[in-house]
Parts: structure tokens; sequence; C-alpha cells
């Protein structure tokens, strides 16, 4: 049997595809590190995201490419390096960080801050750095939901130092505020500590900044659109319409000032009974998947009604960091794969479109 040769495998590599952003591996320069040792192999493949919801599928294209020129065994290692999806000359407030991703809702009550932390947690656990900014300043539960509790300390340059449950390093409001105490603010002053929360934190360098939005349409996100650009929303609703009615207006404000909208995520689809199996659809079938068809927008997928969501929400241990995650933690892991996947193909396709108010 002939040698197997760098070239042979670069070759036989060039035939998979990067099933997400298209082209193939060899191109996309996501092959290193190749070692070749008789008829075995090993390299890396360097992924856009640590999140990448299709490992499986392109490895197991890798070793259909390999075999047939005589490859035995392959030591296939993941790293991976987020690329950033927005513009860096329109970097303003956080240098460091090359994704914000805003979550949003047209109403409160549909688990917004759930998703918002179990979305950076998940990228957390799939390696990624991530921050977590609590701009809902008048409800802040971020804290209570990490399992976060002291006050912040000053970075030698008298910056913020947030602090940090699970791999995420989260800031909030109620760091500064004793337990109890309402923040009674009118628009202005809630604008402003965004603004500051984005200016005056030591983020460092962050894959992945995720943002909780108070509900509905307010000065926090126009505040949040004016200040950075933001590389996608991820929307949250229940399937009613109530609760469809008011996504429909923040969806519009979205558009309205030019940002782009990752997708939606439905959440409490249903209650499925831990005896009998049965699931019982208590705020009605199909909502977010009509809104998504109805709106261009891309179905992030359900969320179940877990009692395990509730419980870690309340012990700061989120659902998708639990030993024994429920159906709700494993629909969260699936979101926050697409979410890391969206932001890759923008990163790889387009700019961060310009802000405009007119």
């Amino acid at each position: 049997m002939s040698a197997i040769t760098e070239a042979a495998v670069l070759a036989a590599l060039r035939t998979v595809q990067e099933p997400e952003l298209g082209g193939d591996l060899v191109t996309r320069n996501m092959v290193k590190d190749l070692v070749i040792t008789g008829s075995d192999v090993a390299f890396a493949i360097e992924l856009t995201t640590p999140a990448c919801p299709l490992k499986d599928q392109i490895e197991a294209e890798v070793r259909r490419a390999l075999a047939p020129i005589g490859v035995a065994n392959i030591a296939l290692e993941w790293t991976a390096s987020v690329r950033r999806a927005s513009p860096r000359s329109a970097e303003q407030l956080v240098p460091g960080v090359k994704n914000v991703i805003a979550v949003a809702s047209g109403k409160g009550g549909v688990g917004k801050s759930t998703v918002s932390v179990n979305l950076a947690v998940a990228l957390a656990k799939s390696g990624a750095t991530v921050g977590l900014l609590d701009a809902d300043i008048t409800g802040p539960n971020i804290p209570m939901m990490l399992g976060i509790e002291g006050q912040p300390v000053a970075s030698p340059n008298n910056k913020i130092v947030p602090l940090e449950r699970h791999g995420v390093k989260a800031i909030s409001i109620q760091f500064f505020v004793p337990e109890g105490q309402p923040i009674v603010w009118r628009g202005p002053l809630i604008g402003g500590a965004i603004s500051q929360f984005l200016r005056d934190v030591e983020w460092g360098e962050l894959d992945y900044l995720v943002v909780d939005l108070p509900p509905g349409t307010s000065d926090a996100q126009l505040t949040l659109a004016q200040s950075v650009p933001i590389s996608g929303v991820v929307l949250v609703t229940t399937p009613q319409d109530v609760a469809l009615s008011d996504l429909g207006k923040a969806h519009s404000m979205l558009t309205r000032l030019n940002v782009p909208v990752i997708g939606l995520v439905e959440n409490m689809s249903a209650f499925v009974c831990p005896h009998c199996g049965e699931a019982t659809e208590i705020f009605g079938r199909g909502g977010g998947e009509r809104f998504c068809q109805q709106h261009g927008l891309t179905f992030l997928g359900k969320v179940p009604l877990d009692v395990t969501v509730r419980q870690g929400g309340d012990a700061g241990i989120p659902a998708v960091a639990q030993r024994e995650p429920g159906p709700a933690a494993v629909a969260l892991e699936a979101v926050a794969g697409l979410v890391a996947a969206r932001m890759s193909v923008r990163a790889a396709t387009a700019q961060a479109p310009v802000l405009t108010i007119s």
C-alpha cells in the first residue's frame, strides 16, 4: 500500500462541506496541525463556535472521506475561534466583545430572562467566553437565577469587575441596591445605567455578551441599539395570541432600528405530564411558528413547561447546568447551538447593518 500523503488527505477533506457556512473544510482553513504517521492521521478542525451543533455530522463525513485513501485511525481534535459578526469600526463601548446578543420579548412573563440565563450558561459550557448583562433595570432577576450574591469591586483601571458563576461574567443593578428596594427611575436614568454597564465594566475578551432586555419597546432597547453594534436579537414568546400581539410591536421596533433578528424561541409550548406523558398546550399551539412564517424569521425551537426550570431559577442553578437536565434544558441547549450557528453564518457572510433612526 502506498504511503498516505498530506496532499491526499487534504484532497479528501476538500470533499467535506461545512454544513452551515458552505465551502469545504480545507478552503475555509478549518484543518489545523495535520500529522501523518503511517496509516494514522491526526489533525484539528477549527470551528467558528465551540457550540457548533453539527460536530457529529462533520466528523462522520470526515471519516467517510478519509477511509478510501487508506487511513486506518483518525485522531480528531476540535478547536474553535469565534468570529465577529459586527464590524470592528462600529465598536464604541465594548471593544473586547465579539458578538452582542440581545434577548427581547413583547411582554413580561414569557420567560425571557430564563432564556437569557440558560443561553449564556449553555454557550459557556460549550467553551465560549460569555458575559451576561441584566438590562432589565427595574426588574433585575439575573443574580437570583444565576445564584450570585455580593457586590462587584473595582479593577486597577477603575472599572467594575463583574461577578461570575457557571462560567458566565454577569452584571446587574441588583448588585448595587439593597434587597427588596425598588428602582423607580425614568427612562433617561435607565438608559444611562445600561450605557455605564457597557462602558465601565471590565468585560475583557468575550465571544458573546448576552443582554437580557426588559420587555416591550423602551429606552433600554434604544440605548443598546445606539451604543453598540448588536450582532442579533433572540425573540422570546409564548404561543398565545396576547404575547404574539405584543411581540409584533417589538419586532417592528427592531426592524425600524435595522437590528438583525437571529430567530424566535417559543417558551412554555406545552406541559408534558411526567406520569402519563400527555402533552397539554396550556398557552395554545404553534403561535411561534406562525409568527416566524409571517415575518420571515428563523424558528429556534420550542421549550416545554418544566418544573426543573422554575426550581433552578429559584435556586440559582439554571436548567442547562443541572446534573439531571429535564426536557426544557435539552431544548435550551439546542437553542444555544442554533444561535451560535446563526452567529457564525452572519460573521462569515455579512457585516451588521448600520443603525438608522428616522
